[in-house]
C-alpha cells in the first residue's frame, strides 16, 4: 500500500501511454475497475491477515469506537456525494491535479515532528483520520496517502502512521469493493468481457500479493515520504503538460 493513488494511476498512464481506455464507455471502465480493485482488496486482506487477526483479538469498546470513527465519514460521504464527485472531479485533468495537491499535501505533513507512538491513538485522531478517508473519495487523491498524511500532522511516528493508515483503510477497501462489485453484478456483464474481467482482477490480485510483502516493510521504515511526493508531484505534473 503505497501512498500513490492507485485510481489515480488507473486513469493517468492510458492518457500516458496513448491508449484509448478513456474513449471506452464510462460504466464499462467503471467496471473493470471494481474487478481490479476487488483483486487488490482480496489480496491486502491476504497479505495483512496477520495485522487483521491482531486487531480483532484486541477489540474492546474504546478500540471499536475508534475504528468507528475512521469508517463513518468516508462511509457517509461515498452514500451522499460519490456519483457527484465522480462527474466533477473524475476527468484526468482533475486527477492529476489531484496527485499533486495530495503529493505536497504529503511532503508538507511529513515535516512535522515524529513523536507519537500507535499507542498513543485516540478518539480525536481517529475521526481525523476518518475524514481524511472522506477526501480520498476525490479520484486521484490516494486513501492511504490521505490518511498518511493526517497521522502525520498528527505528529505520529512514521511506523505508527503506516499502521493507523492501513487499519483504517482496509475496511473502506473491502465494503467498497463489495458494493461496487454487488452492483456490478446487478447490471450484469457482457459475456465476451468476462475473461479480460478475470484477468484484470487476477493481476492485480497477485501483482499486490507479490508486493504486499516488499512495499508494506518499505514505507514502514522509510525515514522521508518525500520520494512518494515527489512522485505524485511529477506524475501529476506530466500529465498535465500531456493533456495541454
Amino acid at each position: 500500500m503505497l501512498p500513490v493513488s492507485s485510481s489515480g494511476h488507473v486513469a493517468l498512464l492510458p492518457q500516458l501511454l496513448g491508449w484509448s481506455y478513456a474513449e471506452l464507455d464510462d460504466e464499462l471502465r467503471k467496471s473493470f475497475e471494481v474487478a481490479l480493485h476487488a483483486g487488490t482488496a482480496l489480496a491486502l486482506l491476504i497479505a495483512l491477515r496477520g495485522e487483521v487477526a491482531e486487531v480483532v483479538r484486541s477489540l474492546d469498546a474504546r478500540r471499536l469506537a475508534r475504528h468507528a470513527l475512521e469508517l463513518i465519514p468516508p462511509g457517509a460521504a461515498a452514500l451522499v456525494f460519490e456519483r457527484p464527485i465522480e462527474r466533477r472531479l473524475g476527468s484526468a485533468r482533475g486527477v492529476a491535479l489531484a496527485q499533486i495537491a495530495g503529493g505536497l499535501g504529503l511532503a508538507a505533513a511529513d515535516r512535522r515532528p515524529a513523536v507519537r507512538p500507535h499507542s498513543d491513538a485516540r478518539a480525536a485522531d481517529a475521526l481525523v483520520i476518518g475524514i481524511a478517508q472522506a477526501c480520498a473519495l476525490a479520484p486521484g487523491i490516494s486513501r492511504n496517502g490521505a490518511t498518511l498524511t493526517a497521522a502525520r500532522l498528527l505528529r505520529f511516528e512514521r511506523p505508527a502512521a503506516n499502521r493507523l493508515s492501513r487499519h483504517a483503510a482496509l475496511p473502506i477497501i473491502l465494503a467498497a469493493a463489495g458494493l461496487k462489485g454487488h452492483r456490478l453484478s446487478r447490471r450484469g456483464l457482457p459475456r465476451s468481457l468476462a475473461a479480460p474481467f478475470a484477468a484484470g482482477a487476477a493481476a492485480a490480485f497477485g501483482s499486490t500479493l507479490v508486493a504486499s510483502g516488499r512495499l508494506v516493510p518499505l514505507v514502514d521504515g522509510a525515514r522521508s515520504y518525500a520520494p512518494f511526493a515527489a512522485y505524485r508531484v511529477a506524475l501529476g505534473a506530466l500529465a498535465l503538460m500531456r493533456l495541454a
